[in-house]
């Protein structure tokens, strides 16, 4: 971040658990120097007033008197949406974590409000910065598997391992009032799928809580697409699964990929010259890497030197698909994303 930018921009971020402390870190590695937080949680706020030395307030209030200009939104899902509009009703710049948000209320008004105050905004969509999925987008750009036919894509992980420090029950995963659900926890796979294969024309989806699991969303989910291209789509999401994976498979009809999150490895297979070529994450990666290139992302958007991959206008396309899916999960049948008839808010 360059030296008139660091004097610029005043950051707050409103939430102080794992996600909002993590990206604390990477704002100050990256040379942010105004930067405040704001949580309810005594015990939040003092975490990272003492690991972080970043001061905190316990009211938003006293964090608007502050005088922010950038509003980092890392809360429960269901708060996103009325926190990001107090926020750009200020002119506040946003980043607002995953999902946008869990229901369509008040998403046009905020996106009139991004537009009327020319605000620049990014949704968390660390997923896009995995060197894996880069090599993914790249390869399909040069049409080295030629016209794309299907993809199959999955991630599954037990929910009390996320976070083992905690009691997944409390958890926003756990918890339909707060936002939770691996459809919606799990939207970047939404999210990169569209990156990788274009706009999906219609979905289908089964989704329950097929667990033991001490939860009231559902923990299981599968995802059907039809794209515009005309490719389908199969999306593979879980609370369940006591071995995380994280996978995505693309056939061409002139070629495969297989991208492993586990292994850090593309395998791409060409039928031109019948062979596998593997491409594998950098010797010196780690996980973190994704989440601080998305903020210096973020930052260069601040700074005008580059556009947001995931803006808000891009994101609300993304949480359309996810609220189809939850429609078309509970009413057994297609979701033409394209019927004007369809509405949103049918998921209120």
């Amino acid at each position: 971040m360059l030296e008139q930018d660091r004097n610029k921009w005043r950051f707050l971020v409103i939430g102080c658990g794992s996600i909002g402390k993590r990206h604390i870190k990477n704002l100050l590695s990256l040379g942010a120097a105004e930067l405040l937080a704001f949580d309810v949680r005594s015990e939040s706020r003092l975490e990272v007033e003492e690991s972080l030395r970043v001061k905190t307030v316990g009211q938003l209030e006293a964090a608007w008197q502050w005088a922010p200009n950038v509003v980092l939104v890392t809360t429960p899902t269901s708060l996103h949406v009325p926190l990001a509009l107090e926020s750009a009703a200020r002119g506040c710049h946003l980043f607002i974590e995953k999902p946008l948000s869990d229901r369509w209320e008040n998403i046009d008004l905020l996106l009139t409000e991004a537009r009327h105050h020319r605000l620049i905004t990014l949704v968390g969509c660390n997923m896009r910065f995995h060197p894996g999925l880069a090599v993914m987008k790249k390869l399909l750009d040069e049409r080295a598997i030629g016209r794309v036919i299907a993809a199959r894509i999955e991630v599954g992980q037990y929910l009390p391992d996320w976070h083992p420090w905690e009691d997944y029950r409390q958890s926003y995963s756990a918890r339909r009032e707060l936002g939770g659900g691996v459809i919606l926890d799990a939207i970047h796979e939404l999210d990169y799928a569209r990156w990788l294969l274009g706009e999906v024309a219609s979905v289908i989806c089964c989704a329950e809580k097929l667990s033991g699991l001490e939860i009231d969303t559902e923990d299981t989910a599968a995802l059907l697409l039809r794209f515009q291209s005309g490719a389908i789509g199969e999306i593979h999401l879980d609370y369940v699964q006591r071995a995380y994976s994280r996978t995505c498979q693309i056939i061409g009809d002139q070629g495969t990929l297989h991208w492993d999150y586990t292994t850090g490895q593309v395998r791409f297979y060409s039928a031109h010259n019948q062979q596998w070529q593997t491409y594998t994450n950098p010797s010196e990666w780690q996980p973190n890497q994704m989440y601080l290139d998305e903020m210096a992302h973020f930052l260069n958007c601040l700074a005008g030197t580059e556009k947001p991959v995931l803006d808000l206008f891009e994101a609300a396309q993304v949480l359309q698909l996810a609220l189809a899916a939850k429609v078309a999960a509970r009413e057994r049948r297609w979701i033409d994303l394209g019927d004007n008839a369809w509405n949103p808010n049918t998921t209120l």
